[in-house]
């Protein structure tokens, strides 16, 4: 809360306090020419100002100079600096990275020279500034790059963004495929087959009744397995959460006659239903390894959660068969890979005492701004 009121509260009155201020300093002169000449440098720099911020390829190199220009002579007439506080936010706001350079050089020498240059002919009156002056000489310094960045930063975000929202459509559309294919291999078939059947009953209905009976048994079970196959179905696509998943491995375990421990079990935040249902379905399929393979009397399991991402492992005191290599030859692991890839997870393999599987998953990257950030 206290970043975004530094952002969005204060720095308009600062702005707006120095582009009063050299109002102040001009009318600090005696000559009414210099006056003159001070508010319609003024009133030009802000006006080239707003079009140097809105221009793009060579002009802003022409109004750059120009405003530089006009803060030299304003240092050297009223000894007013502040507008380089100006000119270096503006120069921040180039993307193109050689005019954002270039730029940034030529201001660094102009404003080096005109406070040296002003130092030598009025230096009575800018040594009362110096703490002012060495506060912009800092500015001029570091806020073109922290703004820069800060943009650079911003575009590399909205990158990612995108290109998180293309991953989610391609996945929504790899998702609606995996239905229709289960739906044509399991629905279209047995549809077919009871529709077969059934025709083949009403033809027999009369000249062979015995014969009808059993073919309308047929389609009866055949309706029963395809019913079972859709709950089935069904249950698989609805998002199961990590700590369901728990609970279920732990009855197999139990049936299989396997102590589970859980060394630590971080509360997951923050998480997409994506995320955790795919480290479920991860979890689901290590501790089927660990029954049909291992030989193990125990499982462990530890899921941490820290500031880069998900750690959850899953170990046995088994024989430790299992290694990377059985990656070409079933047990799951290779489908557990190719899920981690869908949130650029991976899968490592340890295999000594037994067999650890580590699971690690980066944080989902948040699009709503944190408002608790103090």
């Amino acid at each position: 809360m206290l970043k975004k009121y530094i952002n969005n509260g204060i720095s308009p009155y600062i702005w707006a306090v120095l582009s009063i201020l050299p109002f102040y300093f001009i009318l600090q002169s005696s000559s009414t020419a210099e006056i003159a000449v001070g508010i319609s440098l003024t009133i030009l720099f802000f006006i080239i100002f707003r079009f140097a911020f809105i221009s793009k390829g060579w002009p802003v190199y022409l109004w750059s100079c120009l405003l530089m220009a006009i803060s030299f002579t304003s240092m050297y007439l009223f000894t007013y600096i502040y507008f380089s506080f100006y000119i270096a936010y503006q120069i921040g706001n180039i993307r193109d990275r050689v005019a954002f350079i270039t730029l940034y050089v030529v201001h660094l020498v102009v404003t080096t020279a005109a406070i040296n240059f002003s130092l030598i002919l009025k230096e009575s009156s800018f040594l009362q500034q110096l703490p002012f002056i060495i506060i912009t000489c800092i500015s001029v310094i570091l806020l073109p790059f922290n703004i820069y960045n800060k943009k650079e930063r911003g575009q590399l975000e909205e990158k990612l963004e995108d290109a998180n929202k293309k991953i989610s459509e391609l996945v929504k559309l790899e998702e609606r495929q995996r239905i229709a294919r289960d739906l044509h291999d399991t629905l279209g078939q047995k549809l077919s087959l009871i529709g077969l059947k059934s025709d083949l009953a009403r033809k027999l209905v009369y000249k062979d009744p015995e014969k009808a009976r059993e073919e309308l048994k047929d389609v009866q079970a055949t309706a029963r397995t395809a019913l079972n196959e859709v709950r089935k179905m069904v249950s698989q696509m609805r998002g199961i959460r990590l700590k369901e998943e728990m609970v279920r491995v732990k009855q197999i375990l139990m049936a299989a006659e396997i102590d589970f421990k859980i060394e630590q079990n971080a509360a997951l935040s923050n998480v997409t239903l994506l995320t955790e249902n795919i480290l479920s379905m991860c979890l689901k399929e290590a501790v089927n390894n660990v029954v049909r393979h291992s030989g193990a009397k125990t499982c462990y399991f530890k899921v941490e959660q820290t500031w880069d991402g998900i750690i959850m492992t899953v170990r046995d005191d088994g024989k430790g068969a299992i290694t990377e290599g059985d990656f070409t030859k079933g047990n799951g692991l290779n489908g557990m890979k190719e899920r981690l890839e869908f949130v650029n997870g991976s899968l490592d393999i340890q295999s000594e005492q037994g067999t650890v599987l580590i699971i690690k998953v980066p944080n989902d990257v948040k699009q709503k701004e944190k408002e608790d950030l103090i």
